[in-house]
């Protein structure tokens, strides 16, 4: 009997369930319990959104003690729990807290039995990356980092088709990702030193991390342009045996969402993802490999919506009682290579 990988039984159970609801409901398993711990984070209002409308969760809750916070919450309909509570009752916890504390309440999670997806970036420092992975793996529990764009069709195919040889031998990545930040929110994205490079080129570092391994070298330009202490103007180069990797994070782009991009150059051609989000994938090959012709071509790719894809992962990695796609040894890799490119380590 062939076996059904995880993705694959994802998108068939979906197409199943569209064509047969009553079957599907009469066949489902009981939802896993989850709560959120923290919301302050720029992502928690859609996650809260996705997880409300899952069939895989039963939302509890959200543990957050800043009431300007809990407002636009409650307007979606968001029930407030206390700590204990939550940490006794939830399968899964999902930390959205301040960056500051996300290593913190992770930890108390993971210490308390449950599963973890926590916000971008896990951690502040080396060491605490370190302590979640062992409580991870001592109490036998799931970590997922909220990377978002881990499971995004565009990216995942162009490191297939470096992974697999299509674009010949891989020399440069290229990647950005830019936004304009509100003055106001400055000072909370000076707490780290790396600044822009720790907020948002994380989500960069971490498929170039997947893709190429460990960099031997990692060169940070950490420019601060504001008059403050935020890194607000970033360039990391990452050098590898035989290709290199250039990531930029700036805050100080207009209409900066439409101008993030991934690019894999290799001996046989180039893969970009531009713009990210909606993702457009376009390939230009020597030579035609694996899937695609020679030449330049547009690649259709699958409706996409962030976090969906790594919240129905992580159900069904429960229920399989199967690892993550991402390893725990690869959480550990990509959060190094951040922290270096943040001068944290």
């Amino acid at each position: 009997m062939q076996r059904v990988n995880r993705r694959t039984f994802i998108a068939t159970t979906g197409a199943f369930a569209v064509a047969s609801p009553c079957l599907i409901r009469a066949a489902e398993k009981p939802r896993i319990r989850v709560g959120f711990l923290g919301a302050s984070h720029s992502h928690a209002s859609e996650k809260f959104r996705i997880v409300s409308a899952s069939t895989d969760f039963e939302l509890l809750g959200v543990c957050e003690e800043s009431e300007k916070v809990r407002e636009p919450l409650a307007q979606l309909g968001a029930r407030f729990v206390s700590r204990a509570d939550l940490l006794d009752r939830a399968e899964v916890v999902i930390v959205e807290s301040a960056v500051r504390d996300h290593a913190r309440d992770a930890k108390a999670a993971l210490e308390a039995g449950q599963h973890v997806h926590v916000e971008k970036p896990p951690a502040a420092t080396m060491r605490e990356g370190e302590d979640l992975v062992r409580l991870a793996r001592e109490k036998n529990r799931l970590l997922q980092v909220g990377y978002m764009w881990r499971l995004q069709p565009g990216i995942n195919r162009v490191i297939q088709a470096a992974q697999k040889g299509w674009l010949g031998e891989v020399f440069l990545v290229r990647a950005q990702i830019n936004t304009q930040l509100d003055a106001k929110r400055r000072a909370e994205w000076a707490e780290f030193n790396g600044g822009s490079m720790f907020e948002l080129g994380c989500h960069l570092i971490d498929p170039v991390v997947r893709l190429l391994g460990k960099p031997a070298r990692v060169t940070p330009h950490l420019q601060r342009r504001g008059g403050d202490n935020l890194a607000d103007n970033c360039v990391a180069i990452f050098e590898f045996a035989k290709a290199q990797a250039i990531i930029t994070s700036s805050v100080l782009q207009p209409n900066a969402p439409s101008h993030r991009f991934l690019e894999i150059l290799g001996t046989n051609g180039t893969a970009r993802v531009g713009p990210i989000e909606p993702p457009a994938l376009t390939l230009d090959l020597a030579k035609a490999a694996g899937p695609y012709k020679a030449g330049k071509q547009t690649i259709e790719l699958p409706m996409y919506r962030r976090y969906v894809a790594e919240f129905s992962e992580l159900a069904l990695a429960i229920r399989e009682r199967q690892p993550l796609s991402t390893s725990p040894d690869d959480e550990l890799r990509v959060h190094e290579t951040l922290l270096r490119a943040c001068e944290m380590v």
